[in-house]
């Protein structure tokens, strides 16, 4: 099986950094050296370069150009929950710096070590489609990353100030639904009908663990043998809540071969024969962590509408010419895909 390493490209127009400024700056925390920097291609929100400083790489992230949600791209954020988490649970990369003010780069930014393996995008590995076995233990490792994470102590980290569980799930529910009326372009039925089913069927909050909020096979770095997860990365909604809601955006994200046409693959290759169903996930996930079955009929819709206004969030700021990125005008598809596939899933009855 031919398994090649997630690489760095060549930076996309209209989102080059200064590199005089960074290079001051990199000078200024860890000495002299040149410097090269190359983008990482995946991703929608915040921007993710690779650093080369003298022999030392590094990893950039910092917000998108023309972005005025700043409460979706708090760096600082990032850098905390890394700084704590890092020394508990493996997967979280370590991260080195952090630019508070925007004055180096025009926004706040951090850099992190680099972690090197195989990030499961739509193109398979070759070989890796055919192998069965493969493919389960793939979805089985990515469950299982997941119920490690959700294990953390996440006070005895010193995370216990990270987010306010109570009440998360009401929160959620209310704020995704303003998020996107302020960011509404669009008349989408199935959006408006799945919202107010979400705030009819709110469930009680769990008990609280560290959620990722975003976790999917691209946010997650495979070891070349594909045997282990040796990253996750993207922690920038990562906060304190109910861990069902966490499996609940993970199955939002897994569209599965049963699914309509329609339905095709946006966040990976999981409809792929072979792959776990988003109902064998959650059981998956249910015999791991020994939690008690839950009914993620709720979850999984919520995942769905959630994912449906970040990306509504992000076709605004490409609709109102704040970004360039010609990726961002085909958005309002996913929006609707991803709407109607929540109002499917309500008038069926199951995920």
């Amino acid at each position: 099986m031919k398994v090649t390493e997630d690489v760095p490209r060549q930076i996309r127009p209209g989102e080059e950094l200064d590199i005089a400024k960074l290079t001051g700056y990199l000078e200024t925390q860890f000495g002299p050296g040149a410097v090269t920097v190359a983008q990482f291609p995946g991703g929608h929100s915040n921007l993710t370069y690779l650093v080369a400083h003298g022999g030392t790489e590094y990893v950039l992230r910092r917000p998108p150009f023309g972005s005025k949600v700043k409460s979706a791209h708090d760096m600082g954020r990032e850098h905390t929950v890394l700084s704590k988490l890092s020394a508990v649970y493996p997967r979280a990369p370590r991260p080195f710096a952090y630019e508070p003010t925007g004055e180096v780069l025009g926004a706040p930014f951090y850099l992190m070590e680099r972690r090197r393996g195989v990030i499961l995008r739509k193109e398979l590995p070759d070989g890796l489609a055919g192998d069965r076995g493969k493919l389960r233990r793939v979805c089985e490792l990515l469950i299982e990353a997941l119920v490690d994470l959700h294990a953390v102590d996440y006070a005895g980290a010193g995370l216990g100030d990270f987010g306010k569980p109570v009440g998360y799930i009401e929160r959620q529910v209310t704020g995704w639904a303003k998020r996107y009326a302020d960011a509404q372009t669009d008349d989408i039925p199935a959006l408006n009908e799945a919202a107010a089913w979400l705030a009819a069927h709110m469930p009680t909050d769990g008990a609280p663990s560290l959620i990722h909020n975003d976790y999917k096979f691209d946010n997650v770095i495979f070891d070349p043998s594909l045997d282990r997860i040796s990253g996750v990365l993207d922690w920038e909604m990562a906060t304190l809540g109910d861990p069902m809601m966490d499996l609940g955006t993970t199955l939002s994200y897994w569209a599965q071969a049963s699914d309509p046409p329609t339905y095709d693959q946006p966040f990976g290759p999981t409809a792929t024969p072979g792959m776990l169903t988003r109902a064998e996930l959650a059981s998956h996930y249910f015999e791991r962590s020994g939690r008690p079955p839950a009914d993620m009929m709720f979850y999984y819709v919520f995942g769905l509408i959630k994912t449906a206004v970040v990306l509504q969030q992000i076709y605004y700021r490409w609709k109102k010419g704040l970004t360039a990125d010609p990726r961002f005008g085909a958005l309002i598809m996913g929006v609707q895909m991803l709407s109607e596939r929540g109002r499917a899933a309500i008038e069926r009855g199951s995920i």
